[in-house]
């Protein structure tokens, strides 16, 4: 499999990936299994289908997928979701533009994440405490959790 490298955005794309992101978005840290470490994941979930197309087009990673409907009634809607390195270079280049407490998430993943994960998944004590303090710390980060606007 080819690891694909993020595209540079556009200061406009920067903007609309980040208003995006803000509005529809998770900036987020997800466990695929409880042996595993949490990954940095950057998704946007909605009913249409050319938006999300649009955002892997001008990032040129990430993946669509389709969220399963639960009820007759329901819009279909899908998400899409890029994760770990790649989730990272795109909060590089959108940061500036985040304006909830998204950014703060995006901030201290950019500061911490990459020193906090080794490539081949061995931590040390040390590397693992400060890990689980990273997690924590950035979990806390919410919606209901009081900011200043930069």
């Amino acid at each position: 499999m080819t690891y694909l490298t993020v595209k540079t955005l556009s200061p406009l794309d920067a903007g609309y990936l980040a208003g995006i992101i803000d509005g529809e978005g998770t900036i987020t840290l997800t466990q695929r299994n409880q042996n595993k470490q949490r990954g940095l994941v950057v998704t946007v979930s909605s009913t249409e289908m050319s938006i999300l197309k649009h955002v892997q087009e001008i990032t040129g990673v990430g993946k669509i997928t389709n969220k399963r409907v639960t009820k007759a009634n329901h819009t279909p809607s899908f998400t899409y979701q890029v994760a770990n390195r790649q989730a990272l270079d795109i909060l590089k280049q959108i940061a500036a533009h985040l304006r909830s407490y998204k950014a703060d998430r995006a901030r201290l993943a950019l500061q911490d994440y990459t020193r906090l994960t080794p490539r081949n998944g061995r931590y040390s004590p040390v590397q693992l405490q400060e890990r689980t303090q990273f997690i924590e710390k950035f979990l806390t980060i919410r919606a209901d959790t009081v900011r200043a606007l930069p």
